[in-house]
Parts: C-alpha cells; structure tokens; sequence
C-alpha cells in the first residue's frame, strides 16, 4: 500500500497498523500555520502488532521502553516542513529508523588474546626501558 513503511528486510508495516493524524504546527509560517495542518503524528503499537516476532517485539519494548505509551505506542511527530505530505514522509521514515535502530542486534564480541611473541616484545621492551633508567640515575649517582 501507499503508507506502508519498509523497516529492514522483511518486516513492513502495514498501513492499517499505523494511526496518522494532523495537527496545527506551531513557530513562524504567518497566517499560513493558523490556517493549515501540516503537524503528523504518527501513532503504531508495539504490542498489538502482527509484523514481529515475540523476540523482535520483546527487542523493540525493551529498546524504545521510554519512547513508549503505557498501552505500547510508538509516537512519533513531525512539522519541520510547511507540507504535509512531506512531513508525513519524514515522520514515516523516522518510525522506520527508530524501529530499524531497536531490531538492532549487536555482534558478539569475539575474545582475543595476545600473542606470546606480543607478550615476549612487551617484556623485552619494559626491561630495555627499565635498564636505561636504572644506568641514567646511575651515572647521575658517581658524579
């Protein structure tokens, strides 16, 4: 459909999950912002959705956890521009990212360890160093 918002592969949500609403926009604009509402918000609950997994909505609840409405919506508002269809755009396209950002899942971090010919370059590095302290206060001790 129209409104339906791609997220990342596989995962689109359909128009019929999102509420859309406008609104007057405030700040500069003159008689044009009293008179025209090009505000969106955008309104999809989290809970009540049927595009994610248990995991990925568990993932989304605890990731947007202070974003969220005590019913589990998503609420996000645009009025950047003096249009509406490009507001809407943007407010699509931010709902996207946000979700996007909070499907997120980060690699696992592969342990490494050092090499022992590291470990050996270090030691022989530090006792070098430690040497040519010790003969420098010893030259300073005879004088």
């Amino acid at each position: 459909m129209k409104n339906d918002v791609y997220v990342k592969d596989g995962i689109i949500i359909p128009e019929h999950e999102l509420e859309i609403t406008t609104s007057r926009s405030g700040g500069a604009g003159g008689q044009h912002v009293n008179k025209t509402d090009t505000r969106i918000t955008v309104r999809w609950n989290v809970n009540n959705t049927r595009i994610l997994t248990d995991e990925q909505r568990s993932r989304v609840l605890e990731k947007l956890a202070s974003r969220l409405t005590a019913e589990g919506d998503l609420i996000i508002h645009n009025s950047e521009s003096r249009s509406q269809q490009h507001n809407k755009k943007m407010a699509l396209d931010a709902l996207a990212r946000t979700i996007h950002k909070a499907l997120h899942v980060p690699k696992k971090r592969m342990k490494t360890h050092v090499s022992t010919a590291a470990k050996e370059a270090r030691v022989h590095e530090k006792r070098h160093r430690g040497e040519i302290k010790y003969f420098r206060s010893k030259k300073s001790h005879d004088e």
